[in-house]
């Protein structure tokens, strides 16, 4: 059964945030249902990536409430945020996959959370669940990397071998960010239906933050529009207008035409913001 997410007036701020930054998230309130598909859509710096840490509980708010099915994880003692964490599949932009690791291991890594600490040191050497592991591969046109080493796939392989990691997490809620930016479109529309049938048939909650709009607008029925850290629209994908879209866009227009920033347009390497990844 997924997980019911309630976040009420949130401010959120990374913790290596030059002073006087501005907050990542800021007064951001929304409840999702159990089992519900989200997409979160937005220029760069939007905040996207910090809501997905927040209802990860990788990123604690500065300000506001999160809740998960009505309990507050901050309050939990650290043995149960522990607990906690492991029912929640955090999938990070770029995989935290070691390069050197054959890929039936990386998949398995997302059995992790519910395995005894001797188990998951065995399993480094001598995989568990070989077919299950091959299956989850199978579902993103994998199958036949099975043995090999995570350094010879491609980005986008290896961005697949991610999303079949979440296929055999023993999560309730899938929090994934831009699960599909090294996938070209075919791959796209192909790993968003396999998450997204699974996830309707365990019953798992589901965000995902997209840089593809069309994807977004066509795979889900609700969407959030992210800006400056803020809640712009909370809508049915069909009244997300063009309009809307062009003021949530405005200033990044080459984002929602789909294309590479221009130099100029492009922020110093300097004012990036800082990044905060939950491996589990």
């Amino acid at each position: 059964m997924g997980r019911m997410l309630e976040l009420d007036r949130v401010n959120a701020r990374h913790p290596a945030a030059r002073a006087g930054a501005r907050a990542a998230l800021a007064g951001l309130s929304l409840r999702l249902q159990p089992g519900e598909q989200v997409a979160v859509i937005g220029p760069s710096g939007a905040g996207k990536t910090s809501l997905l840490q927040v209802l990860a509980c990788a990123l604690p708010p500065s300000g506001g409430h999160l809740k998960l099915d009505g309990v507050d994880p901050w309050q939990l003692p650290s043995r149960g945020l522990q607990r906690l964490r492991g029912q929640l599949f955090l999938a990070p932009q770029v995989p935290p996959l070691p390069p050197r690791q054959r890929v039936v291991t990386s998949v398995l890594a997302g059995r992790l959370p519910a395995m005894s600490l001797f188990a998951s040191l065995v399993s480094l050497f001598h995989p568990s669940d070989l077919p299950a592991a091959f299956e989850a591969l199978q579902h993103f046109d994998l199958g036949d990397k099975l043995f090999e080493r995570v350094d010879r796939l491609s980005g986008g392989e290896r961005q697949r071998v991610g999303l079949a990691r979440a296929l055999l997490a023993p999560a309730s809620c899938w929090l994934m960010d831009e699960p599909l930016s090294a996938l070209d479109p075919a791959r796209a529309r192909q790993a968003m239906a396999t998450l997204q049938r699974v996830a309707r048939e365990r019953g798992i909650t589901m965000v995902a933050s997209l840089h593809q709009v069309d994807v977004a607008l066509a795979c889900f029925g609700r969407i959030l529009g992210l800006r400056e850290g803020a809640l712009e629209f909370d809508l049915p994908a069909a009244e997300v207008s063009p309009e809307r879209l062009a003021r949530l866009y405005a200033q990044h227009e080459h984002e929602l035409r789909g294309e590479a920033p221009r130099p100029s347009e492009a922020p110093p390497a300097s004012l990036a913001e800082p990044v905060a990844l939950s491996c589990r």
